[in-house]
């Protein structure tokens, strides 16, 4: 089935409703095929030069559009004139469904057209050619241009008000097929009589954008539910993938990391430039601390890690330690605590603690560098038992330039944060698509399998 052309004829400038007698001021330039008079809601044949009554409409039932006509706005860059405007309504499952056409005007580019529902609008334009009509995961689509539209919805539409004029002879009681499809914002629409078959293309607009155009009073009605080609808040309609891109951005993300970590782990040098063991006697009396003998630390700004192995048993040493730079005095103090105990309770044998400690310390210049210990530990008292004086043996180690593994594992924690909001956003994003495609013939998103009985009990 082709497109065909509505026929426009010339007709006069100025009619007087053949019914009424009011005036009918022509705005679409004598290109309108029939005009609803604004006060009696009689719909004329404006192609026939005896202005033949199409149709007398029962004007209590007259709806008031929110943009009235002879109204002009800017849309789209373009100066349009309201000359239209009708209601019309499907019927689903014995529930009624309307929504209101705008016809606007503009004596160099035609005619344009508003669709609202719900306070929903589309900005629609007549489509010069058909789209290719194909189908995937079970549902026909319509491919224009770039794009392609999943069906949404088949009905019968029924016209039930009309007024001003049309560049087609409308008139109320007129029912036509329509099958409706989506990518949003856009949808493309086609109307299906026993002649002929138009289409058409919309785009979602905000209402803000058409209060302002037409320069309205107060505010826009705000919008209720979700509409067919509504975009969803923030971006494009999810795929049915989306759930799964926040994974995968984390899982490459993540691999990212650890090939730096590997990198940054073979580049390191690991050079032990100290290491001895010394020996601390809690009753000893005099100076505890020490000074070690000094060490290289080579190359520019670099990390140091210090190692503390003990021979500790049921007890607890506390190293005060300052690494200090023998040229110019400059000190990084720390300190580090070690303990291990460990025995046998009720036939369990348990542990807590450790003789190893380690410490490092990012950002060390290079140069010749001692450290400072002062260890220390419980004192003993007067009658207590042995372990309580034993000795303290530790082993001191010092590497030059270590990978430091602790700021790659914090990376990928942290790569968990946008993981977590895109997956919010994904889950807000599928939850929206379910509600829009719940309103279609499918009542599924497209590639989404229908849920079947069991999986709602």
């Amino acid at each position: 089935m082709s497109v065909t052309q509505r026929k426009i004829v010339p007709k006069p400038k100025a009619l007087n409703c053949p019914s009424c007698g009011s005036q009918l001021e022509l705005r679409g330039m004598g290109t309108a095929a029939s005009i609803a008079c604004g006060y009696c809601a009689t719909t004329i044949d404006a192609t026939n030069p005896q202005l033949q009554i199409i149709q007398k409409f029962d004007a209590r039932f007259a709806i008031q559009p929110m943009i009235p006509l002879g109204s002009r706005g800017n849309l789209k860059g373009t100066v349009w004139e309201v000359i239209g405007f009708q209601q019309r309504g499907i019927t689903v499952d014995g529930a009624n469904y309307f929504w209101r056409e705008y016809v606007l005007f503009n004596p160099f580019k035609g005619f344009r057209y508003l669709s609202e529902y719900n306070y929903h609008w589309s900005f629609v334009t007549p489509m010069p050619s058909l789209p290719a009509m194909g189908s995937r995961t079970g549902r026909a689509t319509a491919q224009w241009g770039y794009d392609t539209f999943d069906h949404f919805q088949t009905a019968q539409a029924t016209t039930y008000f009309v007024v001003g004029e049309f560049p087609w002879q409308v008139k109320v009681g007129e029912a036509v097929s329509t099958s409706d499809y989506v990518a949003p914002p856009k949808m493309l629409s086609s109307e299906t009589t026993e002649n002929e078959v138009t289409w058409s293309i919309g785009e979602y607009i905000a209402p803000q954008e058409i209060w302002s155009g037409f320069k309205l009073p107060n505010t826009p009605p705000v919008p209720v539910g979700i509409f067919a080609n509504q975009p969803a808040p923030g971006a494009a309609a999810p795929t049915k993938q989306a759930p799964g891109r926040p994974w995968k951005f984390f899982l490459a993300m993540a691999a990212g990391l650890f090939l730096m970590m590997l990198a940054f782990g073979v580049m390191a040098r690991q050079e032990q430039v100290f290491k001895d063991t010394f020996v601390f006697n809690p009753a000893a009396t005099g100076e505890k601390s020490l000074v070690t003998k000094p060490f290289e630390l080579k190359g520019g700004n670099g990390n140091v890690q210090i190692d503390i192995d003990t021979g500790l048993d049921n007890s607890w040493a506390y190293f005060s330690m300052a690494l200090i730079n023998e040229q110019t005095g400059d000190a990084v103090d720390f300190g580090r605590e070690v303990g291990y105990y460990h025995g046998v309770d009720e036939g369990e044998s348990w542990s807590e603690g450790d003789r190893h400690d380690d410490v490092i310390i990012p950002g060390i210049p290079g140069g010749r560098y001692y450290l400072r210990i002062e260890p220390d530990t419980d004192p003993p008292t007067p009658g207590a038992s042995a372990i309580n004086t034993r000795s303290v043996t530790y082993t001191v180690t010092v590497t030059r330039d270590v990978p430091f593994y602790f700021r790659y594992i914090f990376g990928i924690f942290l790569l968990f944060i946008p993981v977590i909001f895109m997956g919010r956003k994904s889950f807000s994003g599928s939850n929206f698509e379910s509600q829009r495609w719940s309103e279609s013939d499918h009542g599924t998103v497209p590639g989404m399998l229908p849920q079947s009985d069991d999986d709602e009990e």
